[in-house]
């Protein structure tokens, strides 16, 4: 089976080479980056806010929060994120996102296993932010599930993918400030009945953490049904000096 599998991919990579998946030139491995691309992008590391993830430049102790945290705590309790949001990885989340470039997600799922490794002790699931209904008919899938199912294969931890549900369907948020991103999304999301997250630690999972109003008001919905431990993991986030 193991020789089949290896001359079926080489046929496969003959027909369809394997491309790049930010630049999208000629790899070796399906779902990688090339070299150029792979020294461009920056991979978020510690040391960082404990709560939001935000990078710190400096190490400032384990408990030692942002100020943007110090003087709003978050809804969730932790947030880490695999890739510093910018013009060298736009590219990547963005054809993954809205392209079809869906090869890439079992490489973003073990990016996300490790950049949350100090979230998976006592996660009980997986859940992704949902799409309302006529963006998913739309687009054709959601990219968060998608990620939250890698990670869960990697973590061998459930994922439910409708575990939230979009009440309304909001419009993008990409021009709206803070505070009309955190009006746009309230009260747009609810729990998928019968799913019981009572004393749970639940990860929500999304491609981009910008303000974190849409994963704030999630985890609030989490956090009301009983959850335990509401942690976040993203692919990208947004630096405040990139902004």
């Amino acid at each position: 089976m193991t020789h089949f599998r290896y001359f079926a991919r080489r046929i496969v990579d003959s027909l369809l080479p394997p491309l790049c998946l930010c630049c999208g030139t000629m790899v070796a491995e399906p779902g990688s980056l090339c070299p150029a691309c792979w020294s461009k992008v920056s991979f978020l590391s510690p040391p960082c806010c404990p709560a939001c993830g935000h990078p710190f430049e400096v190490e400032a102790g384990d408990d030692c929060l942002c100020g943007r945290c110090m003087a709003e705590p978050p809804p969730w309790d932790r947030a880490r994120a695999v890739l510093r949001y910018d013009d060298a990885s736009k590219p990547l989340i963005l054809r993954f996102k809205h392209a079809d470039r869906l090869e890439g997600a079992p490489a973003f799922g073990r990016w996300l296993a490790r950049a949350g490794a100090e979230l998976r002790d006592g996660c009980a699931m997986v859940v992704p932010v949902p799409l309302h209904r006529w963006r998913l008919l739309s687009r054709r899938y959601n990219q968060a599930a998608l990620l939250a199912l890698a990670l869960g294969r990697e973590w061998g931890v459930s994922a439910e993918v409708d575990g939230l549900r979009r009440l309304r369907r909001t419009p993008p948020q990409g021009h709206f400030s803070r505070e009309e991103r955190l009006r746009n999304v309230r009260g747009a999301f609810s729990l998928r009945p019968g799913l019981d997250v009572t004393d749970q630690s639940v990860l929500l999972v999304d491609d981009v953490l910008t303000t974190g109003a849409t994963l704030g008001e999630c985890a609030k919905v989490l956090k009301r049904a009983g959850a335990a431990r509401v942690d976040v993991l993203t692919l990208g986030r947004v630096v405040l000096s990139d902004a």
